[in-house]
């Protein structure tokens, strides 16, 4: 009889080992291996038996943040997959495997894990070279983008693609999604003379688009580039491989999908929705922190000369829609006023479809200017070259310094919304 109670025991304790150690290798797993709302485009071609992709020689362009809801790399999934030939690697700003500080140059080397050539686009030149593209069938693009024209990311397709219609070379985008959601479309396009690796195309600072339907636009919106002389825009061969499960509302915590930082300073889902509320006033170089070397890049506004409950008080009598601010201290541990006290105001979304997320950085800029006009952001700074090129023009600049109030820059920063709304309708693949 105690021999049948302890076996009893024991089957039932191991038993519950057995559920208790399932329970912790799930709980373990990223929370898109435990169920994703959206697939990845990589995932979609996997469960598609890389059809489009058999028999070729692959090119593909990518970083660290393509990866799927397993974290299983794009480079290893297709050097692996078969019938699927991986020839190259192209590396964008901060390179393939995301080692390389925002700006610096990126290198050729050869890959340790696979033995493949890995070509700098951030380097020597930023368009894949005819001696890179030899005997490529395909390029593929698999990158997380993060909705904002400055980031460049965006540039490097937009030259691959031109390079590629030169040369015939099919382009196949493996979609992601938009972080900031499909539907927030925010400031004015570029204009001729503000055309750079931050401002490529003639789009909205926040576009509404995913990677692969901004492909699609500016391959048929002729914002390609001709090749050899060519005045008329190029048109590449282009293949979009759609997600599923993804719709136009979705931010990027409604995914379910892990994030994988796809630069140093994008190190959470929610950073994006933060890059483009300060990211132009971060181009005014040393005038302010904005977060990045502290742990809240891109979401703080912050120097020596500020009094944060000031500031605070001062931005909360401005009402801004969807948007909320408090005081803080830090202490950056890089970057602008590394290793100095500092102070200003850290930001919240309280609502993000509601927040008017480019503008914040204006009202800060206001809410300077009546505080501590010495410290006026477009007369305390000397250089605004690449302020000007994140706005897309120099208006802004021009119109804002007249008063250093945002009022004054709104129908100007908001013009073309509406028009670009209706046009990259046409290329929506998600609804």
């Amino acid at each position: 009889m105690t021999a049948g109670i302890d076996r009893g025991r024991l089957y039932v304790a191991a038993v519950f080992f057995s559920v208790f150690t399932a329970f912790l290798c799930l709980a373990a797993l990223p929370a898109a291996a435990q169920g994703a709302k959206v697939k990845t485009g990589i995932e979609v071609l996997v469960e598609n038996g890389f059809d489009i992709l058999a028999g070729k020689r692959i090119g593909l362009v990518t970083n660290p943040s393509g990866v799927d809801s397993r974290l299983n790399s794009t480079v290893d999934i297709l050097f692996n997959a078969p019938d699927v030939e991986l020839v190259a690697l192209f590396g964008p700003e901060h390179g393939v495997r995301g080692d390389i500080y925002a700006g610096g140059k990126v290198e050729d080397f050869t890959d340790p894990t696979t033995g493949l050539p890995v070509y700098s686009l951030y380097g020597a030149t930023r368009s894949p070279t005819g001696e890179m593209l030899e005997g490529i069938d395909i390029m593929v693009y698999d990158i997380q983008d993060v909705g904002a024209r400055s980031y460049t990311f965006i540039s490097t397709l937009g030259l691959v693609m031109e390079e590629c219609a030169a040369r015939d070379i099919e382009v196949v985008v493996l979609d992601r999604p938009n972080p900031l959601g499909g539907n927030k479309v925010e400031g004015c396009v570029v204009e001729p003379g503000f055309f750079s690796f931050v401002s490529q195309y003639p789009i909205p600072y926040i576009y509404g688009l995913t990677v692969g339907e901004l492909a699609m636009m500016i391959n048929n919106e002729g914002m390609l580039r001709g090749q050899n002389g060519r005045k008329e825009p190029s048109r590449c061969r282009l293949t979009v491989v759609p997600m599923e499960g993804w719709t136009r509302d979705m931010v990027y915590s409604d995914t379910g999908l892990p994030w994988i930082l796809p630069s140093p300073n994008i190190p959470h889902n929610e950073s994006p929705m933060f890059y483009p509320a300060s990211g132009i006033m971060g181009e005014l170089r040393s005038y302010m922190s904005i977060g990045v070397g502290h742990t809240l890049p891109f979401q703080i506004f912050a120097a020596p000369w500020i009094d944060a409950d000031e500031l605070c008080g001062k931005l909360r009598e401005y009402n801004l829609p969807g948007v909320a601010f408090r005081p803080i201290w830090l202490n950056p541990m890089a970057g602008a006023y590394k290793g100095s006290l500092i102070q200003g105001v850290q930001f919240e979304y309280v609502d993000f479809e509601e927040a008017d997320v480019t503008e914040i950085q204006f009202w800060v800029m206001q809410a300077i200017a009546e505080l501590y006009p010495e410290h006026k952001a477009l007369e305390a700074c000397a250089g605004f070259g690449l302020f000007d090129k994140v706005c897309g023009t120099d208006a802004i600049r021009k119109k804002f310094a007249e008063r250093h109030k945002v009022e004054d820059i709104l129908e100007y920063w908001r013009k073309d919304i509406e028009t670009f709304r209706a046009k990259k309708s046409k290329y929506h693949l998600y609804f």
